[in-house]
């Protein structure tokens, strides 16, 4: 009997450690979204808000709904990298960025956006600023984390920043202040920067007053922790992503990438998001494109980001017209020709596959993957039904041509290649 109750109190330990994180009331309108990161310093020859704006008939083209503007705010200048500055060292988190343009400028493209049809979510950077920031003078010295001697320190290779200290609920409730700013002014969210540097208890006091008062805002977090999937409506597949870079190096095989979606799926739960990329700012400006990285298998890992489930893909500045070359992160590298090529209709293809198909919907609105199990070693294959709407995907995850048999008929996938049925 003393065993039985042993064992029954460790069954019960067990499930209590690994439980499915609560995923958050999601707005209706994030169900089936895909998301556009825009790089405003290296979206035109202008570098400006006014150059973001002039393009968004071209983006609406491409079918995306949300667009996420990398951080436009005032930047420091003690300590910048580079001749420009880094985005993510900032000296107000109310003004914007003069390089951009002016507020009205941010507040024409905001109203522009919308009326386009597009969500715009801005890059939230709480974990630090720049050494200049306004706080560094207007606040108490213990906003900031300091070394014995009281100075200021950063993180990492980051020595253009200050790291916020976040065992002071001052800055909690500063940060909470400058978020409702942006709120007010009409944004639609906030993709929040390094989310999980920050103690969890930090989003745990702040977020779900912004939900109560916001309850349309869409949240996303840099981060993979299970306190955040369970307060952000979606997390980064930072492990998913590092997966698809070793499947195409060799280095990993479809076996892997199967036993890391039972898992994720796991412990997600069926209202889960995960943000699925094969590029972003950071991978583009310091891992290389994906075609660097990736080679000829980038576009069926692009496939995946878009059919996979619990996934909300997104497209970073330059993918849709199939840029190879990394953009500078301190320094103006604009892209200047914009034409579609073959790369912008594959783009444009799978966002309308996206939008013509409920089942690929993120989270519970969506349907769960039923794997062909009969595929052979090397491909994933997987559909989604939910009612009359049905995906079947085979995606060969090998250097090899493979002949699959789909049922219907016997097709041989090229190296890397894929069927969407």
């Amino acid at each position: 009997m003393k065993k039985n109750i042993l064992f029954l109190l460790a069954a019960l330990l067990c499930l209590s450690a690994c439980k499915q994180p609560s995923s958050p009331q999601h707005p209706d309108w994030t169900r089936n979204t895909v998301v556009y990161e825009v790089n405003i310093r290296q979206f035109s020859p202008e570098g400006s808000f006014k150059g973001v704006e002039a393009q968004l008939p071209r983006i609406k083209d491409l079918g995306v709904d949300i667009l996420w503007l990398m951080p436009m705010y005032e930047i420091g200048l003690v300590e910048r990298k580079g001749s420009l500055g880094s985005y993510y060292a900032i000296s107000d988190y109310t003004k914007v960025n003069p390089e951009f343009g002016t507020m009205q400028d941010f507040d024409e493209l905001l109203a522009a956006a919308h009326k386009a049809g597009f969500k715009v979510i801005l890059d939230w950077v709480a974990n630090q600023t720049a050494p200049d920031h306004v706080w560094m003078e207007g606040k108490p010295a213990d906003f900031y984390e300091r070394d014995s001697l009281g100075r200021a320190v950063w993180e990492y290779d980051w020595t253009d920043t200050r790291s916020l200290n976040y065992e002071n609920e001052a800055v909690w409730a500063a940060q909470d202040e400058c978020m409702r700013f942006w709120l007010e002014r009409g944004v639609d969210g906030f993709r929040c920067d390094a989310a999980a540097e920050m103690p969890a208890k930090f989003w745990q006091a702040v977020l779900p007053g912004i939900r109560r008062d916001y309850p349309d805002a869409y949240l996303l977090a840099e981060a993979e922790t299970p306190e955040l999937a369970e307060l952000f409506d979606a997390t980064y597949a930072w492990e998913l992503h590092h997966l698809m870079n070793d499947i195409a190096q060799g280095k990993k095989s479809a076996s892997d990438l199967r036993a890391y979606l039972d898992k994720d799926d796991a412990w997600m739960g069926p209202d889960g998001y995960r943000l699925m990329f094969t590029s972003n700012h950071d991978e583009n400006s310091w891992a290389g494109s994906e075609f660097e990285r990736m080679g000829d298998a980038a576009e069926v890992m692009e496939v995946l980001c878009f059919t996979l489930p619990k996934g909300q893909p997104l497209v970073y500045t330059g993918q849709e017209i199939g840029l190879t070359r990394r953009l500078e992160f301190f320094e103006r590298d604009p892209i200047t020709d914009w034409s579609p090529n073959g790369y912008t209709s594959f783009i444009r293809d799978l966002v309308a596959l996206r939008h013509a198909h409920p089942c690929l919907a993120a989270g519970s609105q969506g349907a769960p993957a039923i794997y062909i199990e009969t595929a052979p070693d090397g491909v994933l294959a997987f559909s989604r039904s939910a009612g009359d709407d049905s995906v079947t995907v085979w995606a060969n995850l090998t250097a090899d041509a493979v002949e699959v048999n789909t049922g219907e008929k016997t097709v041989t996938l090229e190296p890397w290649g894929w069927i969407i049925y």
